[in-house]
């Protein structure tokens, strides 16, 4: 079935700001529609309000508006590109709202533009929680007992006949926006009148709560002919009650044999056929009792959702590529797989591989936000691990979530056994502890709803991790090493076990146990993601590691280039050091390199497997990064456009050999090092508000008081703001300090705080002898606001000329001085006819996408 002729030009509407429960995974899934359809000859017209993402780059679409995404403004581009056709199923539930509204107010109809991937109907359909639960019962599927209203009476009435506790789930949002769990009247109160303020049409489902009961989800693709694949099967460590996004996720399904997922199968089957779904891609939720494998259908997203870039990173299956191309008529069978060659899109992909995905919170930026976890999204971003077995797996997952965990024993958290019924952020952690101090098997399934096979393989890590303390206890501490054999790390590196973490466990250092392993010959070796389980040759080096003997991935001799990504979202480190990272491996290949990108982020650009040359799926620590290198044999390393992450770990790249390219590591620990920069602030004759650095309490509560308050707090090597704050006196240090900053031989900065200033960030760019200011941007807040939650404006409006000219000056002496190579910010605060700096940052910022797209430079 060949692709549609009728079509010239189409318009797609991306998913505008980052929000939780709408990430970066829209702008990996724009980006592959526009690529799609371009390639297939199409015009696309391009509408999205963040300047941060890829997909607003001109060279990714024929017209691109950088817009609010309101019905008004659609309508006005609309008349103005009179596209053909509008595909809404790439820019998550904004897309479909706004779909739905240009729909509602006879914009379509008005000016003849057809909806492709979804028909109105089936998204009303999808969306419509009376309308799906009543189209599951025609078809003989069945759903949650639940009861649609629109008023807190009519919840209360609902509870009252099913009993609580109950789900409520808002119509037409995303994320479970709007949802929680009521365990009471007042609870119903409160959640029920949040919730049909939080949905478009004023309507919520009142569900009965199927709390521990197991959770999957399927995502399908169908084409116009009919043709239907299952292209993952995630199963949910989290049983029901906790959002699909804040669940501990795994894939293939481990604990659903062939018959129940056949069965599952099945069922997506009746219900892309009820809803009317045509083509493209779908996300279909499950629950099944445990005790009698009952199953209700939850809810389908008839759109790509955020488990499809999961899962299309987890496969190597592009669905929202796929999903695009469909919509203009082709069939499965006729798109070719771009990793195999010889396969069509109607091969299902088969793993050989564990796939696991751990969401990523920020709890801490929010003091006094409760932690426990429900049917409302609460993470900020996730990694993506993948090992030949779950424990492998697992552990990835764990290091690469980048908060300090070396491996799930590695910060063992201790608590009562009953409060692991309790979903939480560290509930993984309990799990382990409660498993290392001995409560049976069976207590932790019954308090976490787990299933029992997941309990046993994180019961035997734990039983590893038992083995190497009392390794440590029997043999004396100077032959530890010595004694250690190449079984012992082929036993830990198969269940996951880090260099630091078997260090932690023998207190000894990383580079010692590094050192035996290389030694004994002990080495990761590389297997590609090939989407058919080794049948057909891949070509597409999609790679992760492993400890199996054999590796699949030989180097090439081509000059090349290794680019560290910015590991998973978070406050501060989002898509806009994707977006940094995503223009290098371009500018590289321009420029005839070899780019390797490593990376553990499902939901990014930056993990596309066509972005780079090769790309390595893998956690960012000096040991799995050191791992690539020994492989790969790079000619450079850049660490300066992933964020903080990328430099945190330069120092012991550099100390095992690896060659840093563009800014020194000494550079970028001369930035963070305060008495480093001071004195280079005074050489340079460049004014610093006053300040200290501090190693102790002691010595910050003296810093403070030659300083004079207020203060403002700040620690070394972190991004976002992270443990700053503003203190007025003594005890408010005292408590911060006590509460809020890990003291880990790095100094806090004790720094007055310039009450009344304004402050200018400079994004700037610099060869070791020249420097390029590429823009300067003022905030509209005043001085204490994070520059992260500030507006700006670009170019300034405030600033005087003799100002200017010192930030000109200051900026060009700074980047010279300090030895830069590539791309460095400076924040600047002027305060009584004073410019002060006051930090320098090394490398990418996250301002450099929205001066690229302000300027228009890249």
């Amino acid at each position: 079935m060949p692709k549609r002729t009728d079509l010239t030009s189409i318009m797609i509407i991306g998913s505008g700001p980052i929000v939780i429960g709408q990430a970066c995974e829209f702008d990996y899934s724009g980006v592959q529609a526009c690529k799609a359809l371009r390639a297939q000859g199409y015009r696309v017209i391009l509408v999205n309000s963040n300047p941060a993402t890829i997909m607003t780059d001109p060279e990714f679409a024929d017209a691109t508006y950088v817009e609010p995404l309101t019905p008004e403004l659609c309508e006005r581009i609309i008349a103005q590109e009179r596209p053909d056709a509008l595909l809404p199923t790439v820019g998550g539930q904004t897309a479909l709202n706004l779909a739905l509204a240009l729909d509602q107010n006879g914009t379509l109809a008005r000016y003849n533009v057809e909806l492709i991937g979804a028909s109105m109907t089936s998204i009303q359909l999808a969306e419509d929680r009376q309308l799906f639960k009543d189209a599951m019962t025609e078809i003989g599927l069945k759903s949650p007992p639940s009861h649609v209203v629109t008023t807190v009476d009519a919840a209360l009435s609902a509870a009252d006949e099913m009993g609580y506790p109950v789900l409520i789930r808002p119509s037409y949002t995303l994320g479970g926006s709007g949802g929680g769990i009521a365990y009471s009247e007042p609870e119903l109160r409160a959640l029920a009148a949040r919730g049909i303020k939080a949905s478009p049409v004023g309507q919520i489902l009142v569900d009965y709560s199927l709390l521990g009961w197991k959770e999957y989800e399927l995502e399908v693709m169908r084409d116009g002919r009919g043709n239907f694949v299952i292209v993952c099967a995630i199963e949910n460590l989290d049983p029901m009650g906790v959002h699909t996004g804040d669940s501990i996720t795994v894939a293939p399904a481990q604990t659903l044999t062939d018959k129940e997922l056949q069965r599952l199968r099945d069922m997506a089957r009746l219900i892309f056929d009820k809803v009317g779904l045509a083509t493209g891609g779908a996300n279909v939720q499950y629950a099944i009792n445990p005790a009698d494998g009952e199953v209700y259908i939850i809810e389908m997203n008839p759109r790509v959702s955020r488990s499809s870039a999961l899962a299309s990173k987890a496969t190597g299956f592009p669905i929202a590529k796929i999903a695009a191309l469909v919509a203009v008529g082709y069939t499965l069978d006729e798109i070719p797989n771009d990793i195999t060659r010889v396969t069509p899109a109607s091969f299902e992909p088969s793993l050989d591989y564990v796939i696991v995905k751990i969401p990523r919170w920020d709890f801490e930026k929010f003091a006094g936000a409760d932690r426990v976890l429900g049917p409302q999204m609460k993470a900020v971003g996730e990694v993506m691990a993948i090992g030949r077995t779950f424990p492998e797996a697992l552990q990835k997952a764990v290091r690469a979530l980048d908060i300090g965990i070396t491996g799930l024993g590695s910060r063992l958290e201790h608590v009562p056994a009953a409060a692991l019924a309790i979903p939480t952020a560290q509930r993984l952690f309990q799990v382990a502890a409660a498993l290392y101090d001995g409560v049976a098997q069976a207590e932790v399934i019954a308090q976490t709803q787990f299933d029992p096979w997941f309990v046993q393989q994180i019961a035997e890590m734990m039983q590893v991790h038992r083995r190497v303390l009392a390794f440590a206890d029997r043999v004396p501490e100077a032959a530890l090493i010595e004694r250690l054999d190449a079984a012992d790390f082929m036993l830990l590196k198969r269940a996951g076990f880090s260099d630091a973490y078997i260090a932690g466990l023998l207190k000894v250092g990383e580079s010692a146990i590094r050192a035996r392993r290389l030694t004994l010959g002990v080495r990761a070796n590389f297997y590609r993601v090939d989407t058919c389980a080794a049948e057909f040759e891949a070509h597409t080096p999609y790679l992760y590691s492993t400890y199996e003997p054999e590796s699949e991935v030989q180097p090439t001799d081509r000059r090349k280039v290794m680019i560290l990504g910015g590991g998973p979202n978070r406050i501060g480190q989002g898509i806009e050091f994707d977006y940094c990272c995503v223009h290098a491996c371009f500018a590289l290949r321009a420029a005839g390199y070899e780019t390797i990108m490593v990376n553990c982020n499902p939901e990014t650009v930056s993990t596309d497997y066509d972005t780079a040359d090769r790309l390595y799926f893998e956690p960012l620590t000096a040991e799995d990064v050191l791992n690539i290198i020994d492989a790969e044999q790079p000619d450079g390393v850049l660490v300066q456009f992933g964020g903080q992450t990328p430099l945190n770990i330069a120092g012991a790249l550099a100390a095992a050999g690896a060659p840093i390219w563009g800014t020194p590591v000494d550079t970028i620990d001369l930035a963070e090092d305060r008495e480093r920069f001071n004195q280079l602030m005074q050489t340079l004759e460049i004014t610093q508000p006053a300040g200290a650095t501090a190693l102790t309490l002691a010595q910050a509560l003296a810093a403070a008081q030659t300083v004079g308050y207020p203060v403002l707090v700040r620690p070394s090597y972190v991004l976002g703001g992270r443990g700053m704050a503003i203190v007025f006196d003594d005890a408010m240090l005292t408590e911060w300090l006590t509460h809020h900053i890990h003291w880990n031989g790095h100094p806090v900065l004790i720094d007055q705080f310039l009450d009344d200033a304004y402050e200018i960030d400079v994004d700037a760019l610099c060869d070791g002898e020249r420097v390029t200011i590429g823009g300067i941007m003022q905030h509209i807040e005043e001085a204490g606001v994070h520059s992260g939650d500030s507006a700006c404006v670009l170019p300034p409006y405030k600033i005087s000329a003799y100002h200017l000219e010192i930030i000109r000056d200051y900026t060009q002496r700074i980047g010279i001085a300090m030895g830069v190579r590539g791309l460095f910010n400076i924040q600047f605060a002027i305060k009584d006819d004073v410019v002060y700096v006051l930090e320098v940052n090394p490398r990418a910022s996250r301002t450099v996408p929205f001066v690229s797209k302000a300027t228009g430079e890249p």
